[in-house]
Parts: structure tokens; C-alpha cells; sequence
């Protein structure tokens, strides 16, 4: 074989290598119901924050714990650990992006994502009115 054949092969393995690798790093959008199944591993939650069940969170006492529950759109719900400060605004969004992992019967959550909602939602004519603008 050339040596342009050898150096071609060995660049090829890399890629496929980084591929693989890069593969196992991505998530996937979970339900609490298939979350609560996979123990340990690390997923993506869409959610909404139920607001019939106390939230606990004191910004004086201890700033960087925050638990709530969290319910998906089939009705499932979890306790979930929040160890950062609480999102500005949490209550007012619509859905919320939970990154983390189920633990001990609650999801450990690492990071947070809120979905606000649209400034649109009531007025139907603004909709139409800015519907080209970006």
C-alpha cells in the first residue's frame, strides 16, 4: 500500500473513533416514566412545574437548594433537587428543561431551561402584525 492509502485509513479510524465518541455524549428527551426506568443516567426532561405543590427554596438559609415537583405532559410526576439558585421567573414559564439524572427516587437536576411564555399568547392581532419580523 502508498503511504497516501495508510494516511487515509488512519484518518478515516479517527473519524469513526470521534463519532462514536461524540454519540455517547448526546442525550435524549425522556418521561418521567421512561427517566424513573433508566437509574444513573443522564437525561433531558420537558416538564412544567406544578404549582399545587410547595416549592422549597430560601434564598437566606441555603441559596443553592431548591426542590420542586415537576409533571410531564401525561400526567407523571417527580420531586426534583435543584443544588444552584432558583431561576428568575420559574413559576411564570410555561415548560420547563430539566438536564440531570434520577436518583434515590427524585431527579438531580444540573441544569435548568425555561420556556417563557409568549408575549404573543393573548393578543392574536401581534401575532399576525410582527409575523415576518425575526
Amino acid at each position: 500500500m502508498k503511504k497516501i492509502h495508510i494516511a487515509i485509513l488512519v484518518l478515516i479510524a479517527a473519524a469513526i473513533t470521534a463519532l462514536i465518541g461524540f454519540t455517547g455524549d448526546l442525550t435524549t428527551y425522556e418521561t418521567i416514566a421512561s427517566a424513573k426506568q433508566k437509574p444513573g443516567r443522564f437525561v433531558n426532561l420537558i416538564a412544567r412545574l406544578d404549582k399545587s405543590q410547595p416549592m422549597q427554596y430560601d434564598a437566606v438559609k441555603d441559596p443553592n437548594y431548591l426542590s420542586f415537583v415537576a409533571e410531564d405532559t401525561l400526567g407523571n410526576s417527580v420531586q426534583v433537587v435543584y443544588h444552584n439558585a432558583k431561576p428568575q421567573d420559574m413559576e411564570k414559564s410555561e415548560r420547563i428543561v430539566l438536564k440531570g439524572r434520577m436518583q434515590d427516587g427524585h431527579f438531580e437536576c444540573k441544569d435548568i431551561l425555561l420556556k417563557c411564555p409568549s408575549k404573543y399568547k393573548d393578543d392574536p392581532k401581534a401575532v399576525s402584525r410582527n409575523a415576518g419580523v425575526y
